[in-house]
C-alpha cells in the first residue's frame, strides 16, 4: 500500500466531515466535485470535445450523479478499467411542489417520502432543509443553486400517547396526513416562496426574480458521530449510502494514476435507478466508450474489467438474529461484507468472490458474507444493473449496517477504514 493511506481515525473524521456536507446527492456531488478538483482531476463537460491524455477527471450529470476516473498510461484495451460504484440517494421526505398546508395558524409543508424510508424515526426530529433551486434572476436568465438551511427549521411532532393509547402496540404513518413538516406560525404574508427566498438571500443569492421549481428534502441536523463506549460506532444520516460514496472516493484519490481506474456514483438507486442520471441510464457507458475511443477498444477493454459495488449490507441486529440466515449474519467491525443472491439481485460469482477475498487475504482484512433468508424477499443494488448494462465482471459488496433506511443509521468504526484499504488495494491492482 502506498505511504499516504489515511489512519483509521483520520480517515473517520473526515467521514463524518463528508457525512455533514452532503444532506443531499446535489450536495455530495458538489463536495466529491471539491475534493477531485483539490487533487488535480480535471472537470469535464458531456456536451464538450474530451482530449483524454493520461490523467485524472471527472464528469457530472444532473448535479446529482458523477464519473470520475483515471487514464493511465497503457492502452485501455490492454488492462480494462478497475471500477467501483455507489449511490448519492438515500431515503427522505421531499418537498412537494406545490407543499403549503396552512392549518390551525400553522404553515406546514407537504412532502412525499422518497425511497424506501423507515417512516416513524423521522417523528420529533430537527429537520434542516436542503437541495436545488431553479429561479429566474433579475436580467430574466434561469439559474440554478443548492441551498442548505444550515439550522433546524421543520419537526413532524407525534401525537402524544394520551391521545393514541394504542401508539406503543400499532402506531402506523399515513404519509399524506401523518407527515407535514411543521415550519411556523406565520404572519398572513409568510409562505414557502417567501422561505426560500430567504434562504436564497442568506446565501447570497440576491438577484431573484421568480422561483421556478426546486428539489427539496428534509434531513436530520443532528451530526455525523462516532459513538459506543468506545467509539466503536458511526452514526449519521444517508450512511447508505454515502459510506460507500466517501470510501470509493477516498480509495480513487490514493490510486496509482498510471492505471485505468473508475469510480461512478450515480443518483436514483433507492427509487430503481430509471433515470438519466441513475444506473440505468447511459452515463457509465457513455464515459467509457468516449475514454476507450472506438468499438473494437471498448469492447476489449470491458472483456477486462471488474467492477465492484459497494453498497450496505445488513448487519445482524442482536436484538432480531431470525431475521437472518443463521450462516450469513454479518458483525459490526468484522469486515466488508460479499452479497450474494442466485436470482441475480446481487451480481456477486465465484469468480469475482474469489479475488476479493483474495485481496482482503493479502491485506490482512476480514471479509464475511450475507445471503438473505430463503423465505424473504432480496433487495438490490446497481451491481445487477451496470453488469447486465455494459457486461462487466461484478461483485456486490458493502459495509455492515444496523437501522438502514432510517433517519438515523449505524455502522462499525473499523470497517469504513477497512473496505477503503480494500478497494485502495483494488485500483492498485494488487490482485
Amino acid at each position: 500500500m502506498t505511504q499516504t493511506q489515511l489512519s483509521r481515525d483520520t480517515f473517520n473524521q473526515q467521514l463524518l466531515a463528508f457525512l455533514d456536507a452532503s444532506p443531499t446527492p446535489f450536495h455530495c456531488v458538489a463536495e466529491m466535485s471539491r475534493q477531485l478538483f483539490e487533487a488535480g482531476f480535471v472537470r469535464l463537460q458531456e456536451s464538450a470535445e474530451w482530449d483524454l491524455a493520461p490523467g485524472s477527471y471527472f464528469v457530472t450529470r444532473n448535479d446529482s450523479s458523477i464519473v470520475a476516473f483515471r487514464v493511465g498510461n497503457a492502452p485501455v484495451e490492454e488492462s480494462g478499467w478497475r471500477m467501483v460504484g455507489a449511490h448519492t440517494d438515500s431515503p427522505c421526505l421531499k418537498v412537494k411542489p406545490n407543499p403549503e398546508i396552512k392549518k390551525q395558524g400553522y404553515l406546514q409543508l407537504g412532502v412525499e417520502v422518497y425511497g424506501g424510508a423507515l417512516l416513524n424515526p423521522w417523528f420529533d426530529r430537527d429537520l434542516g432543509l436542503a437541495g436545488r433551486v431553479n429561479y429566474r434572476d433579475q436580467k430574466g436568465q434561469l439559474q440554478s443553486t443548492l441551498i442548505d438551511s444550515g439550522r433546524a427549521i421543520g419537526v413532524v411532532p407525534s401525537l402524544a400517547i394520551h391521545l393514541d393509547r394504542e401508539a406503543n402496540n400499532s402506531r402506523s404513518v399515513n404519509p399524506q396526513t401523518d407527515l407535514p413538516v411543521l415550519i411556523s406560525q406565520p404572519n398572513d404574508d409568510f409562505s414557502f416562496v417567501a422561505l426560500v427566498k430567504q434562504l436564497l438571500l442568506e446565501q447570497g443569492v440576491t438577484e431573484v426574480s421568480d422561483v421556478l421549481a426546486h428539489e427539496l428534502c428534509f434531513y436530520d441536523r443532528q451530526g455525523a458521530a462516532l459513538i459506543g463506549w468506545e467509539n466503536e460506532f458511526i452514526a449519521s444520516a444517508r450512511l447508505d449510502n454515502l459510506l460507500s460514496c466517501f470510501i470509493g472516493l477516498k480509495a480513487l484519490l490514493e490510486g496509482d494514476a498510471s492505471q485505468h481506474s473508475v469510480l461512478v456514483c450515480n443518483d436514483h438507486e433507492e427509487v430503481g435507478s430509471m433515470s438519466s442520471s441513475g444506473a440505468q441510464g447511459p452515463m457509465l457507458e457513455s464515459v467509457l466508450r468516449r475514454i476507450a475511443g472506438t468499438e473494437t477498444a471498448w469492447q476489449r477493454a470491458i472483456s477486462r474489467s471488474n467492477m465492484i459495488s459497494a453498497d450496505n449490507a445488513h448487519g445482524i441486529h442482536p436484538n432480531f438474529s431470525d431475521k437472518h440466515d443463521a450462516n450469513h449474519g454479518p458483525l459490526l467491525n468484522k469486515g466488508a461484507v460479499i452479497k450474494v443472491n442466485v436470482n441475480q439481485r446481487y451480481a456477486s460469482n465465484s469468480d469475482t468472490m474469489a479475488s476479493f477475498r483474495e485481496l482482503c487475504s493479502r491485506l490482512g482484512e476480514t471479509v464475511q458474507s450475507f445471503v438473505v433468508r430463503s423465505d424473504m424477499a432480496c433487495g438490490s443494488t446497481i451491481g445487477p444493473i451496470t453488469a447486465s448494462a455494459i457486461g462487466v465482471a461484478t461483485l456486490d459488496i458493502g459495509v455492515p449496517t444496523f437501522a438502514m433506511h432510517s433517519i438515523r443509521e449505524l455502522a462499525g468504526s473499523k470497517d469504513a477504514s477497512s473496505l477503503y484499504r480494500v478497494l485502495s488495494g483494488f485500483y492498485q491492482r494488487l490482485v
